[in-house]
């Protein structure tokens, strides 16, 4: 006869010697169901207090915060090199066709120049400071300046190469980032946009320079 108050697959596990853990499971979902998902006002402001010289970074940020200030810091060094490459493009295209490339080599350097003070703002609120140092530029960014003595082609083919390389790298640094640091993560997506849209443009430029396609589409 089956003992009063166990069902069949308790009383199997007691027969067998092993411990019946389905009560302490069942207890701990309770628990976790009936645990309210935001902190109470009282926690909030003890934390935000106790803790004020943190700045923006609070408890719950859950990125490593130094790791992330080392790769904004690459990024930023990326920017800066992508900024004075376009603005040298600007000043030194020549030739009877380079009007309109020199128009959109400028206006790039002013948005790369954008995506840099974005850089460096978010750097500062994570407690860093925005290495602007020139020493610095060649070991920490992802593209390169390129040659100083260069044609129009040979202008538009480094920045696209320049543009191709800041999309992988910020498609990277956006998968790490993830939900561990929304801000970062959503401030990188705007920035990657507006690189896809570089590229697009040093391509469409070339095409019409070459004649022909640089890069399949």
């Amino acid at each position: 006869m089956r003992p009063v108050g166990l069902s069949g697959s308790c009383l199997e596990t007691k027969r067998a010697g092993y411990p019946n853990f389905m009560p302490t499971i069942a207890k701990a979902r309770k628990s976790a169901a009936n645990k309210p998902f935001l902190t109470d006002v009282t926690t909030l402001r003890r934390n935000a207090r106790a803790h004020i010289a943190k700045g923006a970074i609070t408890d719950t940020y859950e990125g490593n915060v130094q790791t992330a200030i080392d790769l904004l810091q690459g990024a930023l060094a990326t920017e800066i090199v992508c900024v004075l490459r376009y603005t040298m493009h600007a000043v030194a295209a020549t030739g009877i066709a380079s009007e309109g490339p020199k128009a959109e080599f400028l206006q790039h350097a002013k948005e790369e120049q954008g995506h840099m003070m974005q850089l460096a703002e978010r750097i500062n609120q994570l407690g860093g400071s925005p290495d602007f140092d020139p020493k610095n530029l060649v070991s920490r960014s992802a593209s390169q300046y390129g040659p100083s003595a260069a044609n129009l082609v040979e202008m538009l083919k480094e920045n696209l190469i320049a543009e191709r390389i800041a999309i992988d790298h910020y498609r990277e640094l956006i998968n790490y980032f993830g939900v561990k640091d929304s801000t970062t993560r959503t401030m990188l997506e705007g920035i990657l946009a507006v690189e896809e849209e570089h590229a697009n443009d040093m391509h469409d430029l070339l095409v019409s320079h070459e004649g022909r396609p640089f890069i399949k589409k």
